[in-house]
């Protein structure tokens, strides 16, 4: 948006303030009971061809919080962006169920801050107390050979599984704006990008327990300041909606499986390396 148009600026400024009127928060839960009953399911390291670990878990909602990550309007990737707008009405509903209870949504979409300025939500994160934690940020955490061995899938080619291939902007001119309009944002969400603002806001709530979903696994769920990584080295009780998130992977990049397959293979790696994971109906259906 140029500056030399100030009545579009003008109007721009009035659609964001409209856009960002917190929605209706959801109605408190008809019972008391902030407790939620989870199927946590694993994976050994040690045998590979051991099958999936179930165990179950009880946490009590008012210490948890959700993650949303990367959920973002568009993507450069054109079925990137149709896979997201799949998910995101499930990440919508397991917001809505774990806010009922008490819980703290904490929205990341990377690159949009400047569109969330002034907004509640943002001022939120960004007004907590800061707090240390146990150990330093070291920024964007990239694959641990020693922990994890390699990645499952090869993602080198950036993931586009369009024919033709997608275009990947040049000098970080991506295309996202904001979070996808389908997640929607309560009064006491938070909104970051910043590992460090994600610390302090769980610290201040109490926070123990946390659902990480939203894209890529390949990427941005495990390497992100406030994802998988980073949360699991600080001893948070992390898990993966498993079914609220994708990867960015090509199949005609090895293993060469489809993309769904691809998916499913950094599910499995992540279960084995880095944290259980879970899926929505576990929650969503404990929301009344």
């Amino acid at each position: 948006m140029s500056n030399s148009t100030p009545r579009l600026v003008f109007c721009g400024l009035i659609l964001t303030a409209l856009t960002f009127l917190p929605a209706a928060d959801p109605p408190p839960a008809a019972s008391t009971d902030s407790k939620l009953q989870l199927t946590q399911r694993s994976r050994s390291k040690e045998d590979p061809k051991a099958g999936p670990i179930e165990k179950a878990a009880e946490w009590d909602a008012k210490e948890t919080a959700v993650v949303i990550c990367d959920m973002w309007d568009k993507h450069w990737c054109i079925s990137a962006s149709r896979r997201t707008a799949e998910i995101a009405p499930q990440i919508n509903a397991l917001a809505n169920a774990v806010r009922a209870k008490g819980g703290l949504i904490i929205h990341c979409p990377s690159d949009t801050m400047k569109f969330y300025e002034g907004t509640p939500q943002r001022l939120l994160a960004m007004t907590a107390p800061k707090a240390t934690p146990p150990t330093p940020l070291k920024g964007w955490r990239y694959l641990e050979p020693a922990r994890e061995g390699t990645l499952p899938i090869d993602d080198k080619d950036g993931g586009c599984d369009d024919d033709p291939t997608c275009p990947k902007p040049q000098n970080k001119q991506w295309p996202w704006t904001r979070e996808i309009a389908t997640i929607e944002m309560g009064s006491k969400d938070a909104v970051t990008q910043d590992g460090a603002e994600v610390y302090n806001l769980f610290k201040q709530h109490g926070i123990k327990h946390v659902i990480v979903c939203g894209v890529h696994l390949n990427m941005c769920v495990l390497g992100r300041t406030f994802a998988i990584r980073q949360l699991t080295d600080w001893k948070f009780d992390v898990v993966l909606a498993r079914d609220l998130t994708d990867s960015l992977y090509n199949p005609k990049q090895p293993p060469f499986v489809t993309h769904a397959k691809g998916t499913e293979l950094m599910v499995e790696h992540v279960e084995k390396f880095w944290c259980p994971t879970i899926t929505v109906d576990q929650v969503v259906q404990q929301k009344k």
